[in-house]
């Protein structure tokens, strides 16, 4: 049995070091990514104020995989028909396939946008982005304008604002959302401190601000509103993965697209078996993977059965249900998480998202990534006075 695992994301990597414990020793699998590196993406945005957190937010994938071949290439197309994945650097075949090949930025065709934004998926738009902002900061009133009010997008004004704070500069950090609420989909509770939390932090926060087009000097807003820039970083959507033609295909709580076929994370829209949608989100990624990895565990099983000729039983499919413990995001040196109803903010939510972060961080990487995070994270004012 060849196993195939299509991107090592959230999903992509636990999935495969779950497969590693689940599947018998004969069974093959191999992880397919672009890089020879999981990123921790919920950890991006920090590279933005602190560029040598990259070593600390970056795991080798062969140093911590066990058995499983790591096949570094892009993912062009997937031929479920014939089970074949078509790679960069050739074709594999596949008894059983998990499509965890994240998702990408969406522009919605916006007129200008794709051409004028800096999006943030990649240590490589950290980068930019940093860099864009420190040329900002000299200009005589620097502006700078992040598209998109979720999680992502809250998590770069915050950094932005506080590297603006560091570099002694008076600039304006606004946040465009199209949606009324900061947030969106969130919990109303949870929606209003973020919103509070950003304004605290001096930050520009317009909700009901759709954007239309832009060019290379404004962001112009479907109410007519002109908003100036230096700089424009988008967080404003995600799509589909190219080898899925930029769609999200639609999955049941089994996370099948086909019998043999797995599909979780951002890739796809789940529902899950209390038929509720679920949110593109890390800990959803991760907990999907839990599921599918006793899914494909079970099919192992049952292609065992039949090729040893022992009568082989349907192979009992688990069912995903997504129940949140709660959520955080952090606004620069600040942070805001739900627990349950309740509403935390200040050191208690901050210490909640460090331990989060530390927690799957531990669990995919080594001693040495985990306390250089740590130091960062728990320490950032002595951080700061060392550099």
């Amino acid at each position: 049995m060849h196993v195939v695992v299509l991107g090592a994301g959230y999903a992509g990597l636990t999935l495969t070091r779950l497969l590693e414990e689940d599947l018998p020793e004969e069974a093959a699998i191999t992880l397919v990514n672009e890089s020879p590196d999981h990123l921790v993406q919920h950890e991006l945005h920090r590279v933005i104020r602190r560029p040598e957190l990259v070593a600390a937010i970056t795991v080798g994938l062969p140093e911590v995989l066990e058995r499983a071949t790591v096949h570094v290439a892009s993912v062009e197309e997937i031929d479920r028909d014939e089970r074949v994945v078509s790679l960069s650097t050739g074709a594999l075949s596949y008894d059983v396939a998990a499509v965890c090949l994240g998702a990408q930025t969406a522009y919605y065709g916006l007129e200008g946008v794709r051409e004028h934004v800096t999006p943030l998926k990649r240590l490589l738009h950290a980068s930019r982005i940093r860099s864009g902002a420190l040329g900002a900061f000299r200009s005589d009133d620097p502006r700078i304008v992040v598209g998109g009010a979720g999680l992502s997008g809250v998590q770069v004004a915050g950094e932005l604002a506080a590297l603006a704070r560091e570099e002694r500069s008076e600039a304006t950090i606004t946040i465009l959302e199209q949606l009324e609420n900061v947030a969106p989909n969130f919990p109303a509770n949870f929606q209003r401190a973020v919103r509070e939390t950003l304004e605290e932090q001096g930050i520009d926060v317009r909700t009901d601000a759709a954007v239309l087009r832009a060019n290379e000097t404004h962001v112009h807003l479907e109410s007519g509103e002109r908003v100036p820039y230096d700089q424009f970083v988008w967080t404003g959507g995600i799509r589909g993965a190219d080898a899925l033609e930029g769609e999200r295909p639609t999955v049941e709580s089994d996370l099948r697209l086909d019998d043999r076929t797995f599909a979780l994370g951002d890739a796809v829209r789940a529902v899950d078996a209390d038929e509720e949608p679920v949110p593109a989100s890390a800990q959803a990624a991760v907990r999907e993977a839990r599921t599918v990895a006793e899914n494909i565990a079970a099919l192992s099983t049952a292609d065992i059965e039949s090729e040893t000729g022992t009568e082989a039983s349907a192979a009992p499919l688990e069912a995903f249900t997504f129940d949140s413990p709660g959520w955080v995001v952090s606004v620069g040196d600040d942070a805001v998480a739900t627990v349950g109803s309740r509403v935390l903010t200040g050191r208690p939510a901050k210490a909640l998202k460090t331990t989060i972060g530390l927690g799957y961080l531990s669990a995919v990487s080594d001693v040495e990534n985990t306390a250089g995070l740590a130091y960062r994270e728990l320490v950032p004012e002595r951080f700061q006075r060392d550099q």
